[in-house]
């Protein structure tokens, strides 16, 4: 792979129809764009609207949907998250996560039964993002957060916001990489909220077309959300 400029990897899972083509540059600086396509007789074709394409199918709001945007590389991706929790019958709570890192769904589990004061050693807790795609950054904490405790309250978030931020040990809600971009692209495709990082909120106040809510902890934005 040394030998070469770039190396090209189509990414994706067998039993969905979307791909992901993906190239890796070993020289001179990288290459952080990437394509989207969807497999059909024909063979892949381009989506040239992914947001919109990971998000056709979602249903009426229910308890435990989020939206969140993510970064495919340079590219702003708006995807549903989905949680459920439900009581144990087992001695040990499950901790399952498609599309994301099981590891860190246990760590922001326990930040919510430390930080908010929501115990959740007797519940099993299922997180699935819709459409197969992978999400592997920090600016999904405070979305994870969000789906868990909607579906383990049974209250509904706003289905036109959209929720972004890495969340620490302590509960504060810290600021990510290409806010700006993220927001603007929930604006494009017609949400009217979104509840964001506050140090990212204080740079963005020049955005118009959607609300921005600037949040420091985990505290804050559950006061927003719910």
């Amino acid at each position: 792979e040394h030998r070469v400029d770039t190396v090209l990897y189509i990414e994706g899972e067998s039993n969905h129809s979307f791909r992901i083509l993906r190239a890796i540059k070993n020289r001179f600086g990288s290459t952080n764009e990437i394509g989207v396509f969807e497999m059909k007789d024909s063979g892949m074709a381009e989506v040239f609207n992914p947001s919109e394409f990971f998000l056709a199918e979602r249903a009426q709001p229910s308890s435990g949907s989020v939206v969140m945007p993510t970064l495919e590389g340079s590219r702003p991706i708006l995807i549903e998250l989905q949680a459920l929790v439900v009581p144990t019958h087992f001695g040990i709570p499950r901790r399952t996560a498609e599309g994301l890192d099981a590891n860190r769904v246990s760590l922001l589990v326990a930040v919510m039964g430390k930080r908010l004061g929501i115990h959740l050693y007797d519940h099993d807790i299922f997180l699935n993002i819709a459409g197969g795609i992978r999400v592997d950054e920090p600016a999904a904490d405070l979305g994870m957060i969000a789906a868990i405790a909607s579906n383990f309250k049974d209250r509904l978030i706003d289905p036109e916001m959209v929720v972004f931020g890495e969340v620490g040990l302590g509960g504060e809600v810290r600021g990510v990489s290409q806010s700006e971009v993220r927001a603007k692209e929930a604006m494009r495709l017609g949400f009217k909220k979104c509840v964001l990082p506050k140090q990212n909120q204080e740079k963005m106040k020049g955005i118009q077309g959607i609300e921005l809510t600037g949040v420091r902890t985990i505290q804050e934005a559950m006061k927003v959300l719910f």
